[in-house]
């Protein structure tokens, strides 16, 4: 496994309960009011996901990027025939399983710990969602090429937007704990789309993401 896989798996596996409470609200009211002025854009997109997935019911649903599983188990209790979900941490996908078993939809959701390059179902999926994902890998394409061959629907991503005021923080922050990030222009993104045999249906600006929804040209 490649060495930035590696660190950015290790920085998930420390920091998996910090990122869950982003969602759970499991903290203080002082880190909440910091969350929904700094990480509006996260509830945002998450609004966003499922603004455009619908209609939900009855599809099958890859979550690449699953994290500690809060969008799949929305997939699931939004009626999804089957959700599943990948990640690269094992904390995150033991997160993930006692979420699930917590909202009841068990099972429904399956949870492995796989990059999306070496996950290899049997079928393709009605809607594949890629979430807080790119900001983490250095060479995208595969990755997006990837995405579009186990979809036939829609597939919707995120993208942190380069240029913002906060991009150099982030970007500071998580490499003194080695774990990269990167940021993207609408232009790159487009041009990566277009690569990676995707034709773009939205691109959005959400805070200091751009969130898109793609599809397969075939």
């Amino acid at each position: 496994m490649h060495r930035d896989i590696k660190n950015q798996e290790a920085y998930w596996d420390q920091h998996f309960e910090e990122f869950d409470q982003i969602y759970s609200h499991e903290k203080s009211r002082l880190k909440i009011i910091f969350d929904n002025i700094l990480r509006k854009d996260m509830y945002n997109r998450f609004q966003f996901v499922f603004e455009n997935s619908e209609p939900i019911e009855g599809k099958t649903i890859l979550d690449a990027g699953c994290g500690s599983g809060r969008f799949s188990v929305e997939f699931a209790k939004r009626g999804a025939k089957k959700v599943i979900g990948i990640d690269i941490s094992e904390n995150m996908v033991s997160l993930s399983k006692k979420l699930a078993e917590e909202m009841g939809v068990a099972d429904i959701c399956d949870f492995h710990k796989s990059s999306i390059l070496d996950f290899k179902p049997e079928i393709k999926y009605d809607l594949s969602i890629a979430i807080g994902v790119l900001d983490y890998i250095r060479d995208p394409l595969p990755v997006l090429a990837k995405l579009g061959k186990l979809s036939k629907g829609l597939v919707i991503i995120s993208f942190p937007r380069v240029f913002t005021w906060r991009a150099p923080i982030r970007k500071l922050r998580l490499l003194l704990q080695k774990c990269e990030v990167f940021f993207y222009s609408k232009s790159r993104i487009k041009a990566l789309l277009k690569g990676a045999g995707l034709k773009v249906n939205k691109i959005k600006k959400v805070g200091k993401l751009y969130c898109v929804v793609a599809s397969p040209n075939n």
